[in-house]
């Protein structure tokens, strides 16, 4: 019988194929006392390392298909199987309580789960609690004598389904085979939606209950267009998603052929569409789908990649080969943004009852002055290589600005005076991501060359609702006149101050914010590489002439999100009429 779940689009496309269901084995094992203790440790200590290899494979697997930073995850898993804190405590486990190993890892591992799950202020430690359950699973798996799935022996063309797909799954899914996947859990933002997306597979998650709705076989659709999962679909099901599919490859087709075009609007209006990468390895993309800039450099990758903080020369190198590689296309690179959901195991930060609210970013950067210094030394130094534009990260107020700006000037007259070349194209900006600097913008904006939104903060810290917490998700409005107001006037602040303003955060490449965005006139639109064709091809739809009054009408004329979301599938329902 015909069964259709709806679910949250994950990654874009059209499959239609049998189910795999992804099994786990049975883990479970019995707790006992044991009379060799040293014997049980080293038995423990070879599953670690069997672990340790295994993960070390996966991740040199991801890295050539995910890339670097869609690998980054397994570089945490290896950080975890060697962390002391953790292998460490399950060796005491043993030794004081004399009981076998499984036990001992069940027993230390729940505890670290429990704990992280608890912190439900801070996404990046409760993604840590997956990390945990991931690792330890590995390592039981290998004490039971068990193989874990193993989802790159798929022969034949299946859909895969499970109640969630691992980190390590996902990145041992060949897409030869494996035409999508469909879970009970998750969401856009966790691991495996995000490896969906650069692996570019159809993904529906969080459908609740997919696992007991379909058995190993069955055929399937899987729309990650709009988030639905069809079990036993009907002869005519099956030839209108065929269909649906083709229409979407044909329409991706038809964006290709835009990758050397300018972004232009209906009327001739130029503007910029960028992207966001996070480290040079990120660069084949951003060339492959046509970015007109980098809109931004996340820099601490290169800090998260590394056992210790980056020398001035191997940041130099980093800098210096994505500016060189845009051939004198602008490179806006942002000073390390790390705390918040991103730690470094070699920098022991405060513990904060909540990071994201605490020292981070230019916070971070300001009371660490060396660390600082030498990130924008290497940076100067790059900037000679092409257009480069350094951004501040999360900057709240003027002070805090223009101690940022006083440091660079310092380290920039030191290697002037050392006869070191300094671009000369090179711009300052800021990001505006703080709700207090959207307000100020026009104040900010006669002391910077660039304004860049940071929407994915923006919106949490004006709708006071953590963007990781899915108590509060619902309050995750982008769309919402409020947001919209700020960013509008952010907008108008750079323009009446002679400065460009751009976007970077997830909204700058969403098909209902880009309409509003062009309206305002934003810009410089940085995204994902892989959204930069879809979006330029929408804007050749749209006429700024046309637009004029959307803006407003979202601003203050609209009184929620939703209203908004209506007011912008009106207006392209017209349009496309």
């Amino acid at each position: 019988m015909t069964k259709t779940l709806k679910g949250i689009a994950a990654s874009d496309g059209i499959a239609v194929a049998p189910a795999y269901i992804l099994v786990e084995p049975d883990l479970s094992f019995t707790k006992h006392s044991i009379n060799d203790v040293d014997s049980e440790i080293s038995r423990y200590k070879k599953a670690v390392s069997d672990s340790t290899a295994e993960v070390e494979k996966i991740r040199d697997v991801a890295k050539k298909s995910l890339g670097e930073e869609g690998a980054q995850v397994f570089e945490a898993h290896l950080m975890i199987l060697n962390d002391p804190e953790f292998t460490g405590a399950i060796e005491t486990e043993i030794k004081n309580s004399s009981i076998n190993a499984e036990a001992a890892l069940d027993k230390t591992a729940q505890k670290f789960i429990k704990i992280f799950e608890g912190m439900t202020d801070n996404p990046y430690m409760q993604e840590r609690a997956a990390d945990v359950r991931d690792v330890s699973k590995r390592i039981m798996a290998h004490l039971l004598g068990k193989k874990l799935p193993n989802p790159a022996s798929i022969d034949h063309e299946v859909i895969v389904v499970a109640h969630d797909l691992t980190p390590s799954d996902t990145a041992q899914l060949n897409k030869k085979y494996v035409k999508g996947f469909v879970t009970d859990v998750g969401g856009r933002t966790a691991h495996s939606a995000i490896m969906a997306r650069s692996l570019e597979l159809p993904a529906v998650v969080g459908t609740g209950s997919i696992t007991k709705d379909i058995k190993d076989g069955q055929n399937m659709i899987v729309d990650g267009l709009d988030g639905v999962a069809i079990v036993e679909p009907s002869d005519d099901q099956v030839a209108e998603y065929k269909q649906k599919g083709e229409d979407f490859l044909k329409q991706k087709a038809e964006w290709a052929k835009l990758k050397d075009k300018p972004s232009v609007t209906a009327d001739g209006k130029k503007f910029t569409i960028a992207a966001n990468i996070g480290t040079p390895n990120d660069m084949p993309g951003v060339h492959e789908n046509g970015a007109e800039a980098v809109g931004l450099y996340r820099t601490e990758f290169l800090y998260m990649d590394s056992s210790d903080f980056p020398t001035e020369d191997n940041q130099f190198e980093a800098y210096k080969a994505v500016i060189e590689g845009m051939k004198g296309k602008q490179v806006i690179i942002r000073t390390m943004d790390i705390g918040g959901d991103k730690h470094l195991d070699y920098w022991d930060l405060p513990q904060e009852m909540n990071p994201f609210l605490g020292v981070r970013a230019i916070r971070l950067s300001l009371k660490n002055e060396n660390i600082f210094r030498t990130q924008l030394r290497a940076l100067l130094r790059a900037s000679a290589y092409g257009k480069l534009g350094i951004m501040f990260p999360m900057i709240g107020t003027l002070a805090e600005l223009r101690q940022a700006k006083g440091i660079l000037n310092e380290e920039k007259d030191k290697l002037i005076k050392k006869g070191v070349k300094i671009g000369d194209d090179l711009q300052v900006g800021m990001m505006i991501e703080v709700p207090a600097a959207a307000i100020l913008a026009d104040q900010f904006a006669k002391e910077v060359d660039f304004f860049s939104i940071g929407t994915n903060d923006l919106i949490q810290y004006t709708m006071a609702a953590d963007r990781g917490n899915d108590n509060v998700s619902y309050l995750y409005q982008p769309y919402n006149p409020s947001v919209l107001r700020l960013i509008k006037h952010t907008i108008d602040s750079a323009h009446e101050n002679g400065i460009w303003c751009g976007m970077c955060g997830e909204a700058a490449g969403d098909n209902t914010m880009f309409p509003i965005l062009l309206s305002m006139g934003l810009d410089e639109y940085s995204m994902s590489a892989t959204s930069i064709l879809r979006i330029r091809s929408l804007m050749k739809k749209l006429s700024t002439t046309d637009l004029k009054e959307l803006a407003n009408q979202a601003c203050y004329v609209s009184e929620t999100a939703e209203d908004n979301e209506k007011l912008v599938n009106d207006f392209m329902a017209k349009l496309n009429k």
